[in-house]
């Protein structure tokens, strides 16, 4: 009979009422903080949903979560059946000793309710083990998407689809499962000893049950099956091995290390049938030789045998030993970057220095094109010059090429972007509801110059006015624009404040943007944003729309993860509306044999700064600015990696082709380019032992000092012009990569190449020989309908010392006149910029072209200063490019420049006429007085910061200039006698 002590101690009814509002307390807490998650969750998918493309959200979540589930299911029930097992082969009586201790212990906590301990150790466990599972969404998908590449590889001969869309995942469940058991055994282990079936140091009995015995045998069984199947998995990832002189299966890997791996497979399949048949013998002698075995076998033969190999018979005779491992990586690595002789035409540039005004004539277009504006130049001046209000930004500034009067021109574009940052009053309602857009773009040719050194803005101010024509100005998307704005509410919208200091507003007509249609949605957002407004504000109606995600790099990554996008987004314009244009890659590491992509030159923010070895631009995504809707473009539709993408996700991409007026604006990407030049440095080696020795690899060319402050004194040595004497030699770096200095950027151009007849867009990058300054070739790549994507590689004669940029750049310091003029420059409370040195060639030549540019102290509005053009050995400079080209040449066509005519003059520094010459009509004198004073007066208004009172007596000046030069050349072909006509433009600036 149990004594009143024995029973249960029954709480008070109050102690257990605080016990329940702790435990409600906790979960009200854990609802509070889950609640901005669950808001997150839903308003992504009410984002998606509102770009129709709720089937992708579900096609990812579906994934992570189908595979969250399978694998913890998977592991909590191998974890529970075999803590049942072991209960179930447990002795019936556990026999004292000082381990029963810890077992009776754990036996009283439990009491009865072990099968409720062992389903928590069970699920416990499946949800540490499965929930990392989830992460490889991208692996499944590809799994069960996959393609075929219709290629095979060299040492398996399997199709190359099996290492890029199966390989992975089977990879991944193996090593997977292989762990979860070996964590199960352990846990089994110590379910047997809390039950009895593992005694250590109870005497006198057997330590270890029969039952126990066969029930870890079968479970080592299972292990070493599992260690087989990936020993013979590992067989297939030698294709891309990095232990040889290249990545790829390479000596030691095919003689050595899959030989091992074979020899593993069968030791593991023999370990567990070892283990199997100890399951009838029940002892330990099977399972130790089995052990012992495998790890004598791993350590051997699967490690110091390879390493004997590679040091002793590969190393002494590497070359002729990868020989054929090498062609295997040659051939497999121009494959997989697109670098093979499908896609590269290489050429021979039969160089001369035949070059005169001629054929600068026949190549006008190209000279009319030479960009004299760098990007990150123009952006300053810009800036400067068209933000106008300070909640105005210019991000970028983007190269492209637009019909300029009937003309192909090259042009440089940036749109005018919304900075929430600038705004001086920050309050809510002004950051979220009134200043909400960016308005308008500004857009000038790579040519054109204005008389005093700025660019000729073709399209500009606000409201925008002048061509391309833009209808639809508005700008809600772009980038670099993080949080929030809610559109077509109560309170109207700033576009602009008009010169007379009125206040242009508008409201939101557009169909971007998550509707605002119900309490539940403004709460849901107003708990993503972490704001009350969004709930409460009465400017809010169900008329509303909440546009968050509004960066376009943002919205793409979200919409599709799995692609890789390229760092510089450009805009463009169509049918009076603007778009984004964002380059997509597809890529994998697991091309057989190809070489780890060289990705040291690409910015920071760029998509393709990660291990890879393969890569298509298979996908144009374009965006427009105003509603945010998002077009997938596939581009290459040969691409296997896009087709599974594609299968996936069938709503995303769209089957219809890139319309012709958006394809006249596409570009070959930059982010690509200069992985494919980086590799082909090497690469365009194609013998093996020729590129063993590397004696013909090629270097991108050394910067020559770009963007910096030119200075004869500063600025890059003086580089020699021959071979041996060379600046500074750098140091090859591994394949397909240089070393050593900053190396050029490839850019933009558009101009005709030898042997043809028409212009091309097309992106140009010079190479130098390894370690040399010369130049040994170079590569451009095409952007046109018709030939885009087409690379042409232009080889210099091997027998010729050929001038690279790093060379014209010491020619161009060594010029005495020019140091004299930037000294003085420098000196006199302004700098001197160098602009990008252009590599143009124009037939079988080479004219290497240089803008300089001024920027004063206190204004930092970068203006064109000079022009430096350098052909054959020959530097000159002026004003204006016609100017130095005709100094170079006798004559020049003409550019954009202003003013085109008279050889070259104009454009920067120039002397007003005295205002007594003779000769000179007083009408003609007066206009050109007016003008100096309209100048003077257009300096004043920009020190001041009255940006439209400068563009208005800028446009005066131009004006009374052009009269006056009317005049005189009406003068001139109206008299016999001749008159003294004097060319004439307005001061530069200090």
């Amino acid at each position: 009979m149990r004594t009143p002590a024995d029973f249960p101690v029954r709480r008070p009814r109050a102690q257990r009422g605080r016990i329940w509002l702790v435990v409600l307390a906790a979960i009200l807490f854990f609802l509070i903080v889950s609640l901005r998650g669950i808001a997150g969750f839903y308003t992504d998918f009410l984002w998606f949903d509102d770009l129709r493309l709720a089937s992708v959200w579900r096609g990812i979540l579906g994934a992570k979560l189908a595979l969250a589930v399978i694998f913890t299911v998977v592991a909590a029930v191998a974890l529970w059946l075999n803590l049942w097992i072991a209960e179930k082969v447990s002795p019936a009586f556990r026999p004292p000793g000082p381990e029963e201790e810890v077992a009776e212990r754990f036996h009283e906590v439990v009491g009865g309710r072990t099968a409720l301990v062992r389903l928590g150790f069970a699920v416990l466990f499946g949800l540490m083990a499965g929930a990392g599972a989830s992460g490889r969404w991208n692996d499944w998908i590809l799994f069960t998407n996959h393609v075929s590449f219709n290629a095979k590889d060299a040492l398996f001969h399997r199709d190359i689809g099996f290492y890029v869309f199966q390989l992975p995942f089977l990879s991944f469940v193996v090593g997977w499962a292989f762990a979860t058991l070996v964590v199960v055994l352990l846990l089994t282990a110590g379910w047997h000893y809390l039950f009895g079936g593992i005694r250590v140091q109870t005497p006198a009995i057997q330590h270890v049950t029969p039952q126990v015995k066969a029930h870890l045998s079968v479970l080592l069984g299972v292990i070493a099956l599992l260690k087989a199947a990936g020993y013979w998995l590992q067989r297939f990832e030698l294709t891309t091995s990095t232990r040889g002189y290249i990545d790829g299966a390479g000596y030691t890997d095919a003689k050595a290390q899959l030989p091992a791996l074979q020899l593993l497979v069968i030791i593991s399949v023999l370990a567990a049938l070892l283990f199997l048949v100890n399951i009838r013998l029940r002892g330990w002698t099977l399972p130790v030789i089995a052990v012992a075995l495998w790890g004598f076998t791993s350590i051997v033969v699967g490690v110091a045998y390879p390493a004997f190999i590679q040091k002793f018979r590969v190393e002494p005779n590497q070359s002729q030993k990868e020989r054929p491992y090498i062609a295997r990586n040659i051939a497999a690595t121009r494959k997989a970057l697109n670098i093979d002789d499908t896609h590269v035409t290489v050429k021979n540039f039969a160089y001369d220095t035949d070059l005169d005004s001629g054929a600068l004539d026949d190549n006008s277009a190209t000279i009319r094109n030479v960009r004299l504006w760098d990007p990150t130049v123009l952006r300053q001046t810009y800036r400067r010059l068209q933000e106008i209000r300070q909640f105005y930004r210019f991000n970028d500034v983007d190269i492209d090429r637009y019909q300029v009067d009937g003309e192909l021109t090259q042009v440089m574009l940036s749109a005018r972007e919304l900075d929430p940052g600038g705004l001086l009053s920050k309050t809510w309602e002004n950051t979220h509801l009134n200043f909400t857009h960016g308005y308008g773009a500004v857009l000038s040719p790579a040519n054109a110059v204005t008389t005093d050194g700025l660019p000729d803005l073709l399209l500009k101010d606000l409201p925008p006015v002048g061509k391309p024509a833009l209808d639809q100005p508005a700008v809600y998307f772009g980038e670099d624009l993080g949080g929030y704005a809610i559109v077509n509410t109560k309170r109207q919208e700033i576009d602009y404040q008009r010169a007379d200091g009125s206040t242009k507003r508008t409201t939101y007509k557009g169909s971007g943007g998550v509707p605002v249609s119900s309490w539940l949605r403004r709460a849901a957002l107003a708990l993503r944003f972490g704001e009350i407004n969004p709930l409460i504000s009465s400017y809010i109606t169900r008329d509303s729309r909440a546009i968050y995600l509004r960066d376009i790099r943002e919205r793409v990554t979200k919409i599709a993860p799995f692609l890789r996008f390229d760092a510089d987004p450009y805009p463009v314009v169509l049918d009076g509306k603007m778009f984004w244009v964002q380059d997509a890659y597809t890529i994998t590491s697991r091309y057989p044999y190809a070489e780890r992509a060289p990705v040291d030159r690409l910015p920071g923010d760029s998509g393709l700064r990660e291990r890879f070895n393969y890569v298509r631009n298979s996908v144009k995504v374009v965006t427009n600015a105003y509603d945010g809707k998002m077009t997938f473009y596939v581009v290459d539709k040969t691409d296997p990696i896009a087709k599974a993408y594609q299968k996936a996700f069938p709503k995303l991409f769209t089957t219809a082709p890139v319309p012709s007026e958006l394809q006249q604006h596409l570009r070959y990407p930059e982010d690509l380019f200069r992985v494919q030049t980086d590799a082909y440095g090497t690469y365009h080696i194609t013998d093996p032992s020729d590129f063993y020795d590397r004696g013909d690899a090629w270097d991108i060319a050394r910067d020559p000092g770009s963007g910096r402050v030119a200075n004869a004194e500063t600025a890059s040595a003086p580089a020699p012009t021959t071979a041996s004497g060379a600046p500074s030699p750098t140091i090859a770096g591994s394949i397909g990569s240089t070393s050593g200095d900053d190396r050029m950027d490839p850019y933009y151009l558009l101009m005709r190449l030898p042997d043809e007849r028409d212009e091309s867009f097309l992106i140009l990058q010079p190479f130098t020989p390894a370690s040399k300054d010369l130049l040994s070739a170079f590569m451009v790549a095409k952007s046109d309908p018709g030939e885009y994507g087409k690379l042409e590689a232009f080889v210099m004669p091997r027998d010729l010392s050929v001038d690279g940029p790093r060379i014209i750049d010491g020619k161009i310091n060594q010029e005495p006149s020019l140091s004299q003029e930037i000294s003085l420059l420098n000196q006199s409370g302004s700098k001197v910029l160098n602009g990008n040195l252009l590599l143009i060639p124009v037939n079988q030549s080479l004219l290497y072209i240089r803008p300089l540019y001024v920027e004063a102290q206190g204004t930092p509005v970068p203006q064109l200063k000079y022009v430096v053009a350098v052909y054959n050995g020959n530097v000159e400079f002026d004003t204006t490019l016609r100017g130095a080209l005709t100094k170079l040449f006798g004559s020049a066509p003409e550019t954009l420049e202003q003013p085109a005519q008279g050889g070259g003059g104009g454009g920067g520094q120039v002397t007003p006429p005295p205002p007594t010459s003779p000769g000179v009509d007083a009408t003609v004198q007066s206009l050109l007085d007016q003008a100096i004073q309209a100048y003077t007066d257009a300096q004043t208004a920009l020190r001041s910061g009255d940006l439209a009172g400068y563009q208005k007596k800028i446009t005066e000046m131009n004006d009374l200039v052009a009269e006056a030069r009317r005049r005189l050349a009406s003068s001139s072909s109206g008299s016999s006698s001749s008159t003294t006509t004097t060319t004439t433009t307005a001061p530069a600036s200090a």
